[in-house]
């Protein structure tokens, strides 16, 4: 039943970059035909179960029940039958058998309710499969297609991006996506490079700088040498550690799919053998038939998959309700299994925009008056300071002050002409020898982990205004309770540098901090530590954060500044941001886990004292339905407590509460 495992590997090797990748959005969930199916087997199965009930002619709800069997069971039908060719049993094909057979002794109602529950299953599978292979498609359209390429004699040319070879040298307009890994030769601009690193605001970038493939160029021109080939550029190492860590999940589901076997083997040899050894030694037909056909349709797993699926999918809807959009039935059960949480920063932890903190002043100008000025200055730019500025102009109600003239200056700042007067906002480098209260200002900000800009009014610097990017109000909390509830301390992972790491993680309590992380870096964390058994949740909510969510155990998306790829690739979305509830689903997630628990072990006592019936005894065949039915309404009635809204509560912060529920 599980073939999630080998057609995500097929897909992620679909998707692997070449230059007739179609790089067009991906159709919907409608456009997976094995969620057309299911939909249809069960608006059928709702229908034959209407007009049963309302005592309509018998040829009316039969017909529509083997509709039923036709729409959900054809597909895993064949799949079955593929497989006998291959000698393997599949456990698809048995439940279909299983279901015929039902209709056969005229107990077409279960054998309907069967094939909706299985092609509910391969739905599922199937999704997921779409959403993995989206996800590295997504990825790819971030590395524009072409690039212009400098020859040798000055000439400009415009060629594929895959076609650019080291050494090459390309041109880079304002504006426009990086074609290739490479360092800067001339030139000078701010990069925008969030999405393969995470840092929260451009980088300047200057001769000798490294850029990357699939970021974007800011107010300046750079030309590049570039330095690797396209198949091995950063974004495209990306989807190979997605492709490889998808991979390496799949192979988990072996010894299920083994266990899957052997179950099947033995259901139908045993059937088997109470069809035909009755037969051997001169027993009758017709109750050897019955006796083999209601063993059958007794040790059908159908309970057993009612016991995990009902619990599992109602504390999705909780979690749903509550803001946190869990994937599938397979994140809910393991997202309790955590024993180590680790946050992204830009984004996750903070806002993900700047903000200004602080305004120092010389002695002739006040903060308002520098504010309103700074603003002034940077509205016509596009830059993330330059609207975190006008933002706190607005904010304090000031009045911003009209732009003559404007330059942008890349790497250093901007220039503008306001009232007749030169008014520029520069680095602190570009923003020369400063006065010694400013000079402190901005040794406080490059301490905290601040960005400090210079407001230099007619050639003389006036004022420092620091900013930063604001941390999340819930964060700190948030933090709290996730270590309460995991064996491991909260790591912080990040491309920032360290001052600004080590000061978000002091204000929210995380000890453990690991700055100036690549893509490729944080996927090398993350196995270091699960190859020391740590079961890891990974919140993040970048590009750049996509292939640590796939090495993850678990990843969880911030889901209103969360980028495409970050929301397809990881195993659940944060949806209003509220790191608060991350805590609750994991608590939710080990409640689901008990009682899935609970679930199994009466589905499986009744599987098994009916099978012992029917093999030592003699059950009779609408008992042995009525047992089969009876533990399926059990075991679906207490899953679905998980609905109400109590189920959903905080977690006590004490380690020990949920030491029970901890994987060893």
């Amino acid at each position: 039943m599980l073939r999630y495992g080998g057609a995500v590997s097929t897909a992620l090797a679909e998707a692997t970059p070449s230059p007739e990748l179609d790089r067009s959005p991906a159709a919907g969930s409608w456009s997976v035909p094995e969620l057309r199916w299911a939909a249809a087997a069960l608006a059928l199965f709702v229908v034959g179960g209407g007009l049963q009930w309302a005592q309509a002619p018998a040829w009316t709800w039969w017909s529509t029940y083997l509709l039923c069997y036709a729409a959900g069971g054809w597909e895993p039908g064949w799949a079955g039958l593929l497989a006998l060719r291959r000698r393997s049993l599949d456990v698809d094909l048995l439940m279909v058998v299983a279901a015929l057979v039902a209709a056969a002794i005229g107990q077409v109602f279960d054998g309907a309710l069967l094939i909706v529950i299985f092609a509910t299953s391969g739905a599922l599978e199937a999704l997921a499969t779409k959403r993995t292979r989206d996800s590295v498609t997504a990825l790819l359209r971030l590395s524009p297609e072409q690039a212009c390429r400098i020859g040798p004699d000055g000439q400009e040319s415009v060629v594929p991006a895959g076609e650019l070879a080291v050494d090459d040298i390309i041109l880079v307009r304002p504006g426009e996506r990086i074609g290739g890994d490479g360092r800067v030769v001339s030139g000078a601009s701010e990069v925008d490079q969030s999405s393969i690193t995470g840092e929260s605001l451009p980088i300047a970038k200057h001769p000798g700088d490294e850029v990357f493939a699939g970021t974007m160029n800011g107010t300046g021109a750079l030309q590049l040498r570039v330095s690797r080939a396209a198949a091995d550029s950063v974004v495209a190492r990306i989807v190979s550690l997605v492709e490889q860590a998808s991979a390496t999940k799949a192979r988990t589901q072996l010894f299920i799919e083994e266990i899957e076997q052997r179950y099947s083997v033995a259901m139908v040899s045993v059937t088997v053998a109470l069809l035909v050894g009755p037969l051997l030694f001169g027993a009758a037909l017709q109750p050897s038939l019955l006796r083999a056909i209601t063993f059958m349709i007794v040790a059908s797993p159908c309970a057993v998959v009612l016991a995990t699926m009902p619990p599992l999918l109602s504390a999705i809807a909780n979690a749903g309700r509550h803001g946190v959009l869990v994937k599938s039935a397979v994140v809910m059960e393991q997202l309790g299994q955590s024993t180590q949480v680790a946050f992204d920063k830009t984004g996750t932890l903070t806002e993900g925009r700047p903000q200004l903190v602080e305004i120092t002043t010389v002695a002739t100008v006040d903060a308002g008056t520098a504010l309103a000025l700074a603003a002034g200055a940077e509205r016509p730019s596009q830059h993330p300071l330059a609207a975190a500025l006008v933002s706190a102009a607005q904010s304090r109600r000031l009045a911003i002050p009209e732009v003559a003239a404007f330059d942008s200056l890349p790497g250093r700042g901007v220039r503008a002409r306001i009232g007749g007067r030169e008014v520029q906002v520069l680095s602190p480098v570009a923003g020369g020898e400063l006065p010694a209260p400013l000079a402190a200002a901005v040794a406080q900000a490059e301490r905290r982990g601040d960005t400090a800009v210079v407001l230099v009014h007619q050639g003389r610097p006036e004022a420092v205004l620091s900013l930063s990017d604001r941390l999340r109000s819930d964060a700190r909390a948030a933090v709290g309770r996730l270590a309460s509830q995991t064996i491991h301390p909260p790591l912080l992972l990040t491309g920032d540098n360290a001052a600004a790491a080590d000061q978000v993680a002091a204000e929210v309590g995380i000890q453990a901090v690991r700055p100036g992380l690549l893509p490729a870096g944080k996927v090398d964390i993350i196995r270091d530590l699960q190859a020391t058994g740590r079961r890891v949740l990974l919140l993040g909510d970048g590009v750049n954060d996509a292939p640590a969510m796939a090495a993850a155990h678990l990843g969880l998306a911030m889901g209103r500044r969360g980028s495409d790829l970050a929301l397809e690739t990881a195993d659940g979305v944060v949806v209003r941001d509220e790191l608060a509830a991350v805590p609750g689903a994991l608590a939710l997630s080990r409640r689901a886990r008990r009682v899935v628990r609970a679930n199994l072990i009466i589905a499986a006592s009744i599987i098994v004292a009916l099978t012992g019936w029917d093999l030592f005894g003699h059950l009779p065949l609408p008992l042995g339905v009525a047992g089969h039915e009876g533990s399926t309404v059990i075991v679906g009635l207490n899953g679905l407590r998980l609905l109400r809204a109590r189920a959903w509560s905080a977690e006590s912060p004490a380690r020990s509460a949920n030491r029970d529920e901890r994987p060893r």
